[in-house]
């Protein structure tokens, strides 16, 4: 952070004063001025006189230590009516100050005059690095790796390897490659080195075997001189991996229809890792047999190191109440707690409340302020529409209906009642294909045509169907990268665990596939148990998303978006859908 004794303002009048160029009237009255008294005045002032009198009031408060106010000022500063000299102290002090607050949109509203305005070399360099780890914050992570990589090609400063590293390991692998293009020597070894430690998949003798290679071809590099505290600390893992692994699932009972996917999933990609995996041994217990004391009573006799299941709700939310379970533990549900606290429990789903998050947060990234809701009568929902709004209020969205329609029903009358409470800038629709497929043509009559809609994964079957499809064009949706490998960036070969997917799918029912990729991604979470408790921010690139372990061990997905076109589902980047106007 930026210090000097009076603050950044007075630091550059002082040097203006001295060169004989201040502006007149401002360096005189800096030592006792009152910045309510110079805010009061700006009100007053034409436009370009009062974007200087705010920036003037902003640096005061700094300096008298009333920072949250400075912060609220100088974010509400004009600072296109400020002079370029100007600009430069307003973009360096909203900056410190956004940084200091933990305020990461601040920086980010200072760092867009790197493309607008000449920087002197050090200013720049200090923008660019305050604009980068603001962007990570906000999970712009290859943007804040562009922003970081370019300081430290200029200053080879090693201290920025570990925001470098925690940006680059959050990006898959057609985000890597995107770097390559036009990259310098500096980016193709970090890439290098992203690249060997996500084909080590979670084999940690493997990893440091590869990473010494590594370090020994680019010596010279900063993150071979300090290799980033993420990758050190897997060193406690040596000796730890998981080579046998216990499936907690059910053989009868109504939870059979959902288990069998799983199973099948989970069989099929132990037999296509086992090379990789250094061989895994993969136990099957009934829950349906015995309870689930026991059950973790054999499978530590058994020699297994962590579980896989429950799948019952029930059996998970106790599981959740405990101060620990016996083994590290990947439940395949949600318990019903609010939140979990049991040691060594993760819990991992399909969650349609996830979804409906995510579908909020990218309706508000894309600057969206309202949202109408169009969700089913049913508890299912209920539940969803709950999380979608919740997400949205928590960021500062309005609601401006909410339908809930008879899923039997036809979709003319609700989606009509959508627009009954005011025109909204999006719609959140939760639906399955027959009823989606109703929704766009209904809007289109009544000349809501350019109203966008944003759905979860339930509108799309997971197969190829053009002609249906077809009246689902424009709408908006995410699901996980197995089901759309035409959408995803990169195409079918970039798929994660691409010889599972392809056995899988020849034979997949498309209703069932989404939990056989469930069963791979589990395997895949289990093997890194033990990574997940030492390191809680590692994220794994799966075929039901990017998951990563929240704070109380649920897993997060992150799912990719697709557009209908013609029916069919294409990529969409984030930021396509960001740059979309949202209507007034």
């Amino acid at each position: 952070m930026l210090k000097t004794p009076r603050g950044l303002l007075a630091f550059v009048l002082l040097a203006l004063l001295m060169a004989g160029c201040a502006p007149p009237g401002i360096v005189e009255r800096i030592p006792d001025d009152d910045p309510g008294y110079l805010l009061e005045q700006a009100r007053q002032q034409p436009p370009e006189q009062a974007a200087l009198s705010r920036l003037e009031a902003a640096d005061i408060l700094a300096r008298q230590g009333q920072r949250t106010q400075a912060l609220k000022v100088a974010t509400e500063i004009d600072d296109t009516r400020l002079s370029e000299d100007y600009r430069l102290q307003w973009a360096m002090l909203l900056s410190e100050l956004g940084e200091e607050l933990d305020e990461p949109w601040a920086v980010i509203q200072a760092g867009q005059l790197i493309d607008e305005v000449d920087l002197p070399r050090d200013a720049g360099l200090l923008l660019r690095t305050r604009m980068g780890r603001a962007l990570a914050q906000v999970d712009e992570h290859r943007a804040a790796a562009v922003m970081l990589l370019h300081v430290q090609a200029q200053t080879e400063r090693e201290a920025l390897n570990d925001a470098i590293w925690a940006s680059l390991s959050r990006l898959d692998r057609s985000e890597l490659a995107s770097l390559r293009e036009g990259a310098d020597e500096l980016t193709l070894g970090w890439l290098r080195l992203a690249n060997l430690v996500r084909e080590s998949d979670g084999d940690i003798e493997r990893l440091f075997a590869r990473l010494e290679t590594w370090r020994e071809r680019h010596s010279q590099h900063p993150a071979a001189r300090r290799v980033p505290a993420e990758l050190l600390a897997l060193r406690e893992l040596r000796g730890k991996e998981v080579r046998h692994i216990a499936v907690f699932l059910p053989g009868s009972g109504p939870l059979t229809s959902v288990a069998e996917p799983i199973r099948n999933g989970l069989r099929t990609h132990h037999l296509n890792s086992v090379e990789r995996s250094g061989g895994v041994r993969l136990t099957f217990l009934d829950t349906s047999q015995g309870n689930i004391d026991a059950l973790y009573e054999e499978a530590r006799n058994l020699g297994a190191q962590v579980v896989i299941g429950p799948l019952d709700k029930e059996q998970v939310s106790e599981l959740e109440s405990r101060d620990r379970v016996p083994l590290p533990t990947l439940a395949l549900n949600y318990g019903a707690g609010a939140t979990s606290q049991a040691e060594g429990l993760f819990q991992y789903g399909l969650s349609a409340e996830d979804e409906a998050r995510q579908v909020a947060r990218r309706g508000r990234e894309d600057g969206h302020r309202s949202s109408a809701m169009l969700v089913p009568d049913n508890e299912w929902g209920a539940r969803v529409g709950r999380a979608f709004e919740r997400e949205w209020r928590d960021r500062d969205g309005t609601i401006t209906n909410v339908v809930a329609y008879d899923p039997r029903g036809s979709a003319t009358e609700s989606t009509r009642r959508v627009l009954a409470g005011g025109r909204p800038d999006m719609l959140f629709l939760l639906a399955l294909p027959s009823y989606a497929r109703q929704v766009p043509p209904t809007l289109d009559y009544y000349n809501a045509e350019d109203l966008p809609i944003y759905a979860t994964s339930h509108l799309y079957e997971g197969r190829s169907q053009p002609l249906l499809d077809h009246d689902l064009d424009e709408v908006y949706f995410l699901d996980i990268p197995w089901q759309i490998p035409d959408a995803a960036v990169g195409g079918v070969e970039a798929l994660p665990y691409l010889d599972s997917y392809r056995e899988l799918q020849e034979s997949a029912d498309p209703a069932t596939f989404r939990l056989m990729a469930m069963g791979v991604d589990a395997y895949e979470l289990a093997r890194r148990l033990p990574q997940f408790q030492l390191l809680p921010e590692s994220e794994l690139f799966g075929a039901t998303g990017a998951l990563t372990p929240g704070s109380d061990g649920r897993i997060q997905r992150r799912l990719p978006w697709a557009r209908f076109e013609d029916g069919v589902p294409r990529p969409v980047l984030s930021t396509e859908i960001r740059r979309s106007e949202p209507l007034r």
